[in-house]
């Protein structure tokens, strides 16, 4: 496999963000993902000086967009607007701090029937392609998968959406999928049956990008994030499905705690380790 980059879903509280890449790396992270859910807390003065700090402790960063965030309105109306206006300032501010993917969410059904979904996610996708190449911050963009398992955003959902957009990859997170099987990844043949449906659909050289946790479910939905050993994923078959494929991975723990998020790390580390020398 390529290389392996782990890190959090957050940046640790510091004063400064020197400070805050040196605690990961010193945690022995190389990724890290930041978010603008709760609103952009990062400004264009103060974005070159993380984007400086990362590249200094080679840590790869990525940002989650806000949660409105997202394409696939019924209309063009005021709430498009807004999530364009989101996504082009997340954009911005991605290229400015140097990060390698914006995550977004894929929205909503709201009524429609897939295809249709798909079809409307995708035409205004091309709004923002042409918005974001006129400014001259069209950067790749990751449609996740979420959790719920009778809305938009299923596994074939993403590839469909990110196979006819050229700067969207999509964004595999295990949690959720394992949610909406209803716990059916535990074993390295289901996580390798997604990831080669990824590679199918990612341009050469572009990592898979992966979000990870243990998670609780209900009825096949996702309800909340486990401290790692309370659920029934596990990052060993990741890890080892990860090894068949000649692709750099960049793993993002959701984990809620330190020490899972830790234990993830070692976990998906050694399995690939083992899978590549054996």
């Amino acid at each position: 496999m390529g290389a392996l980059r782990f890190g959090p879903s957050d940046l640790p509280a510091a004063e400064n963000f020197t400070d805050a890449i040196v605690q990961l790396a010193d945690a022995g992270y190389d990724a890290c993902e930041f978010g603008f859910v709760g609103g952009f807390w990062l400004d264009y003065e103060q974005a070159p000086l993380l984007s400086a700090a990362a590249d200094a402790a080679d840590v790869a960063l990525s940002v989650h967009a806000p949660l409105a965030a997202f394409m696939g309105h019924v209309d063009r109306g005021k709430k498009f607007k807004m999530a364009l206006g989101m996504l082009d300032h997340t954009a911005g501010l991605a290229k400015a701090v140097g990060a390698q993917l914006i995550v977004f969410h894929p929205g909503f059904l709201l009524g429609r029937e897939r295809e249709q979904a798909i079809a409307d996610v995708v035409d205004q996708l091309g709004d923002l392609r042409d918005r974001l190449a006129a400014k001259d911050r069209l950067v790749p963009f990751g449609v996740e998968v979420m959790g719920r398992v009778r809305e938009l955003g299923t596994v074939e959902d993403v590839l469909a959406i990110a196979a006819q957009v050229d700067f969207v990859r999509p964004v595999l997170d295990f949690a959720h999928v394992h949610a909406t099987s209803d716990g059916a990844f535990t074993d390295v043949e289901r996580f390798a049956e997604v990831l080669a449906a990824a590679d199918d659909v990612l341009e050469p050289g572009a990592p898979f990008h992966i979000h990870f946790s243990d998670i609780a479910y209900a009825n096949r939905n996702e309800t909340k994030h486990l401290p790692y050993g309370e659920g029934t994923l596990r990052a060993e078959p990741l890890g080892e499905a990860l090894a068949r494929f000649d692709r750099p991975a960049t793993v993002i723990s959701e984990a809620p705690d330190e020490a899972s998020t830790q234990a993830i790390g070692a976990a998906l580390r050694a399995s690939s380790s083992t899978s590549r020398s054996s």
